[in-house]
């Protein structure tokens, strides 16, 4: 397989669109009021659940970028504090950092420079190949359940 299709092939898995939706389409037109409340039998909200993507994303990249990155502790530093609640901007910051820490992770691996199989120099376990894996991988899974959410919520626009 060359170099450039495996480049395609991850950043169509980055961008959703393909076997499951992105997050443009996840929170397209979601109802502010329901930022905040618990889908029946869900301990967590969907602002909670995309908060997680946020964070799991971040921590990803930051280890990818960073030597000294000292990742949160697992599992309660990849959640928001209990009882947090979302007001519209922390909502819209929360998008918005997932779709520019995506396009950061786009970016890298657009970047020809990047050598997508090269064990990184601070964990050579791992590579960028893996991690990028991993981030779309988390994400269509919450992505998903973000959907089934919405869908017991009934917080879809109808059509």
């Amino acid at each position: 397989m060359s170099d450039e299709v495996l480049r395609e092939q991850l950043l169509a898995l980055l961008q959703g669109g393909h076997a499951h939706m992105g997050i443009e389409e996840a929170v397209k037109d979601f109802p502010a009021e329901a930022m905040n409340e618990n889908a029946p039998n869900v301990s967590y909200t969907p602002w909670e659940l995309l908060e997680h993507i946020r964070i799991a994303q971040w921590d990803i990249l930051a280890f990818i970028r960073d030597p000294d990155h000292d990742s949160p502790d697992w599992p309660e530093g990849y959640w928001p504090g209990e009882g947090e609640r979302a007001t519209q901007e922390a909502w819209d910051e929360t998008v918005a950092q997932i779709r520019s820490d995506r396009q950061a992770l786009v970016d890298l691996v657009r970047n020809p420079e990047t050598d997508l199989a090269a064990p990184l120099s601070h964990a050579p376990a791992y590579n960028v190949l893996r991690e990028v894996l991993i981030v779309a991988d988390h994400a269509a899974f919450h992505l998903g359940e973000f959907a089934l959410m919405r869908e017991v919520m009934d917080t879809w626009a109808a059509d």
